[in-house]
């Protein structure tokens, strides 16, 4: 038996004075980088090498005035797990650094994001423009739940026109809604466009970067002000947990603006000076935490917190495939007998393709359409007839999805407004997931397979 050699007496006795300090800002580092690292001090968890998950409703004040502290703003320290959590915070503050923007609040899911979002811009009375092709949960929030608590919302078709946006802007117009990459149709707008509308008027633009995310195109770089996402899609992955965030751009001049933001410029507590004032380009989201999502109260769970930040540490890796698989399948649905259309701006006929380069690369998501012949018999077929594509609502999994739009998210719609959006008998939307892509299209064969015979 070997006895191991003793170690050295400069070794047992030496101090920590030559072990360098761990990053903990991670500003110049690489999108790669940060969306491992951003938002995790381990020196604040006792050495665990991932953040642990916060299960605490509430935290101790240190002290009375430590309480006022926290109240006022003072203090940045967490009050109540409805405003904040420190998990979720580690999730937003990496979301914020992919976006660009100055801060980010993490809410319970997507449609909370948009919510509030719009809530912290809009009251009863006042008024939101969109671009007409969104997310048909979306239109409904915006035609259901903000029409009842009396925000009116227009839609303008025609994105590149100045005329269309000066008929439907109006004095009471608090903001502009806009999608990147846009559900399901994948019919991308053109964002600094529609950036200088806003800007134009004043007015603060919202995008909603689901589909893209931040790896794809950051709207901040394009002229956007305030950036929501559903992260339960693409930045968590896995489909496994349901969130939503809010990213401020910091951008917007609120007290420069032509339209009010009292809640924004003026102050809400005696004695305390406005948000603006005290948080500057982060008082838009420390108004959402505050006044918003405190006060409805769409707070996330520290466990669908937990997921997030950790979904968002592959982001980069799984957008390559999801897009590569995406492209392909793309380019061979357009070649079958079968296919009527496809509906992916990335593609060479379609006429977005030149916004799909500019921005994109060509790369537009992994969410599309592909519009089947034989109208709603060949809709059934095709997904009946699908083995590895999952037949269900949802997109940005790891996993492949197909869902028919007409019969499911739009089929609340008027007939006319379905035709004037697309959104055809035979069209089907398809998530595109990780899988191996040979797989994928050999699936795809199947269900077009059983489209031919009903032909």
């Amino acid at each position: 038996m070997v006895t191991p050699a003793p170690a050295s007496a400069s070794i047992l006795n030496s101090d920590a004075s030559d072990v360098v300090d761990p990053i903990t800002d991670w500003d110049g580092f690489s999108f790669n980088t940060r969306q491992v690292h951003v938002g995790e001090y381990a020196d604040e968890n006792r050495g665990a090498r991932i953040p642990p998950l916060t299960l605490s409703a509430g935290y101790v004040f240190d002290s009375f005035d430590d309480g006022a502290a926290r109240f006022n703003g003072a203090s940045r320290e967490p009050i109540y797990s409805r405003q904040g959590n420190p998990t979720n915070a580690v999730a937003e503050q990496r979301l914020a650094s992919l976006e660009g923007g100055t801060a980010c609040v993490a809410v319970s899911s997507g449609q909370a994001a948009i919510s509030a979002a719009l809530f912290a811009l809009a009251e009863s009375g006042e008024h939101i423009v969109s671009t007409a092709s969104i997310y048909g949960g979306t239109r409904i929030l915006l035609g259901r739940s903000f029409r009842r608590m009396g925000i009116e919302v227009d839609y303008v078709w025609d994105t590149d026109s100045d005329e269309a946006w000066d008929a439907v802007i109006r004095p009471e117009t608090k903001a502009i809604f806009t999608e990147t990459i846009p559900n399901p149709r994948n019919d991308v707008v053109d964002i600094a466009r529609i950036a200088a509308v806003a800007r134009r008027h004043g007015i603060p633009l919202v995008v909603d970067n689901t589909v893209a995310t931040p790896y794809l195109i950051r709207p901040f770089e394009h002229g956007a002000d305030i950036v929501v996402h559903s992260t339960t899609k693409f930045l968590s992955g896995h489909g496994a947990g349901v969130s939503g965030a809010i990213v401020d751009g910091g951008t917007f001049d609120w007290a420069a603006s032509s339209r009010r933001y009292p809640l924004l410029t003026e102050s809400l507590r005696t004695g305390l000076p406005s948000l603006l004032d005290r948080f500057g380009p982060a008082a838009y989201a420390q108004y959402v935490r505050e006044a918003v999502v405190n006060d409805v109260g769409p707070s996330l769970s520290p466990f669908n917190g937990f997921l997030l930040h950790q979904g968002i540490e592959t982001l980069s890796l799984r957008m390559e495939r999801h897009v590569d698989n995406s492209i392909a399948i793309a380019h061979w649905l357009e070649e079958q007998p079968e296919v009527e259309v496809v509906d992916y701006a990335g593609l060479p006929s379609s006429p977005l393709h030149e916004i799909a380069q500019r921005y994109y690369n060509g790369r537009t998501g992994s969410v599309f359409a592909v519009t089947v012949k034989g109208g709603t018999q060949g809709a059934r077929a095709f997904t009946n007839g699908l083995r590895v594509f999952s037949r269900m609502t949802g997109i940005g999994d790891t996993r492949s999805m197909v869902l028919h739009p007409l019969s499911t998210t739009h089929a609340s719609f008027a007939p006319d407004l379905n035709a004037r959006l697309g959104i055809t008998a035979g069209m089907l939307r398809l998530s595109v997931g990780i899988e191996a892509l040979d797989d994928l299209l050999l699936d795809l064969r199947g269900g077009l397979d059983r489209v031919a015979g009903i032909l």
